[in-house]
């Protein structure tokens, strides 16, 4: 896996259809070639990044209990 670059990074543009760089201010991230804000991913990116979440997330809630019968504590 190659080291992440801050030249080499992107995000996607609505505007110009594409991941595109951008440049960074606090609350956003805007694109260099138009203007428009960005985001992290694209509709489908998101949902296939989304699904990989939700596969590794354990599934349930917490573990039962043990309980003791009779026969276990003679």
């Amino acid at each position: 896996m190659d080291p992440m670059s801050y030249y080499s990074d992107k995000k996607w543009c609505p505007q110009c259809a594409g991941y595109v760089a951008y440049l960074m201010s606090i609350e956003h991230s805007y694109c260099v070639e138009c203007g428009g804000e960005v985001k992290l991913f694209n509709q489908t990116d998101w949902e296939i990044f989304h699904e990989g979440l939700q596969a590794k997330k354990p599934k349930g809630g917490r573990p039962r209990k043990k309980i003791s019968t009779d026969r276990e504590s003679a």
